[in-house]
């Protein structure tokens, strides 16, 4: 629309006649349906080809009528060309660069024919410079555009197939290191044992009464991961400050220093050599050798240690990676647990503290109710120790290879459910296919999570368990026949904003719901129920307890 506003006006500027305009609303009507359905296979094409013969012609037309130029004749043909932009850069964004010069070639052909066909006075409109060279310098200018246009997108697809996506490249990453976790020893994925190596092998190269390595910690600070020598080393660990080991930091490059890099050194002579361990562009950690003779790291020593440090940076980097991936991996189950025993046991122990303290206060006043609250207290210790057991189980329990989800879960109910005296009704039904590890891990621990609400809060006596799987579809249920949700306590709830979070991430959904006459049914459901005409090889059980 833009492009026929603009060529409209330069039409009306170069022949000073509005009846020429008609040509612009032919181009109009001849884009139209390409504009309507632009990702149609023909309309698109055969809309485009019909802009650039009625270009042709329009060009050929105003330039024959136009007042521009003078003597040389022609040039009013560039007020219509600009359109030529259109459905070529069309072709261009719609990455068919063949169809772009097919209509180059058609746009030429019109201009020519048209050219030969009109006579401006007396003369052919080919013959003149004017037009030829206006011509020329647009279908120029447009095949350069769209070869530039080719072009980059051939670029970027090379770049694109050298560069993996970021699932396919975290993939592979993954694969490799679970690989190379398995080939190498055990500790090789420890940066605190790769430390300890790497200092072996450079007590053999270079002198060192004391030697460290050191790596970032945050906050403008190291922290030391492995150190040699007789006795304990308070190194300067603080980047700001005025140190060879800050200046190493900073430059990545080896430094060398005739003072020691401990604070707690008592003085004397000193020879410490600090080199940089640096993986690609990155600073991962620092070496620091320290001897108590001057000049004991001369250019040969260093390069002997450059040597065998550059390798290590790299080794150090990988297992400082899977360390945070580590500990990303561990941090859930770490809050989960802190929020556990913050509402659990340590509250338990605060009652047992209190009950201490009133038999205490009664000591020596009446003996027999001192006696009755220490009874009282030996059972909630009793009843401590059972629930840090439980807790100890449900983190020692796991799906097995062999077993099945439906087996650990039966396994974790039947002892729930004989410690807090809940008679235990399960209804099992698991195929021979098995669900994704991960995906049976999550599942475990949300009927753990339902059977312990049931025993902690529900004031329940029966417990009715049940596991369908048949993958992809699963629903495990717990149902239980105490007091109802409404009415646990509100640390309860945490355990149900656990579960809900575990179902979210296994593209699973939680219900939670009233039992009749009395009790709550909390189920997890994954996929849907597919048609079990027959049992189809699936291990069925039911039992009660």
């Amino acid at each position: 629309m833009v492009m026929l506003a603009l060529v409209a006006v330069l039409t009306l500027f170069a022949t000073r006649d509005v009846g020429q305009l008609w040509w612009i609303g032919l181009l109009a009507v001849a884009g139209l349906p390409a504009l309507l359905a632009p990702g149609h296979r023909l309309v698109g094409p055969l809309s485009r080809l019909a802009e650039v013969v009625v270009l042709g012609l329009a060009a050929s037309q105003v330039g024959a009528v136009a007042t521009i130029g003078g003597e040389i004749g022609g040039l009013g043909a560039s007020a219509v060309l600009p359109y030529l932009a259109v459905p070529v850069t069309v072709t261009a964004l719609r990455r068919r660069f063949s169809e772009g010069a097919a209509l180059l070639a058609v746009t030429a052909a019109a201009l020519l024919v048209a050219g030969a066909l009109t006579e401006v006075d007396g003369e052919r409109q080919l013959a003149q410079i004017g037009y030829l060279a206006v011509c020329a310098q647009w279908l120029i200018l447009a095949g350069l555009g769209l070869y530039a246009a080719n072009t980059l997108h051939r670029v970027m697809q090379v770049r694109g197939a050298s560069k993996p996506q970021p699932y396919a490249e975290a993939t592979r990453l993954l694969t490799q290191l679970r690989t190379v976790a398995r080939q190498l020893p055990g500790a090789t994925l420890d940066p605190g044992g790769i430390s300890e190596h790497l200092l072996e092998e450079l007590r053999a190269v270079a002198p060192a009464d004391r030697a460290a390595v050191l790596s970032a910690s945050g906050g403008g600070r190291l922290v030391v991961l492995a150190q040699v020598g007789a006795d304990r080393v308070d190194w300067e660990t603080t980047l700001d400050a005025d140190s060879a080991i800050a200046d190493a930091w900073a430059s990545q490059q080896p430094q060398t220093a005739a003072r020691s890099q401990a604070r707690s050194h008592p003085g004397g002579e000193v020879s410490a050599l600090i080199v940089p361990l640096v993986a690609g562009v990155r600073t991962v950690g620092l070496v620091v050798l320290e001897a108590d003779v001057a000049h004991a790291y001369p250019p040969p020593v260093v390069s002997r240690v450059t040597g065998l440090t550059s390798p290590a940076a790299l080794r150090l980097e990988a297992a400082l990676l899977f360390d945070e991936v580590r500990s990303l991996a561990t941090n859930e189950e770490r809050q989960r647990l802190a929020r556990e025993i913050h509402d659990g046991v340590a509250q338990e122990l605060v009652m047992v503290g209190y009950g201490i303290d009133n038999a205490l206060a009664t000591v020596f006043d009446d003996a027999e109710e001192t006696a009755e609250a220490l009874r009282t207290l030996r059972g909630e210790v009793t009843r401590v120790i059972t629930e840090l057991r439980l807790s100890l189980f449900e983190l020692r329990s796991e799906v097995d290879r062999h077993g099945g989800l439906a087996a650990a879960i039966a396994e974790y109910a039947r002892t729930v459910g004989a410690s807090g005296g809940l008679r235990v009704h399960l209804s099992l039904d698991e195929s021979t296919a098995r669900l994704p590890a991960a995906t049976e891990a999550e599942l475990l621990r949300i009927a753990q999570e339902a059977v312990t609400n049931a025993r902690k809060h529900a004031g329940a006596s029966n417990l009715w368990v049940t596991c369908e799987v048949d993958p992809p579809y699963a629903q495990i249920e717990v149902s239980d026949d105490g007091h109802g949700i409404a009415d646990q306590r509100p640390d309860g709830r945490y355990g149900l904003a656990i579960m809900a979070e575990r179902a979210e991430r296994i593209r699973g959904r939680l219900e939670i719901r009233p039992r009749q006459p009395s009790g709550t049914t909390v189920a997890v459901v994954l996929g849907s129920s597919p048609r079990r005409g027959n049992v189809r090889g699936s291990a069925a059980a039911a039992e009660g307890e």
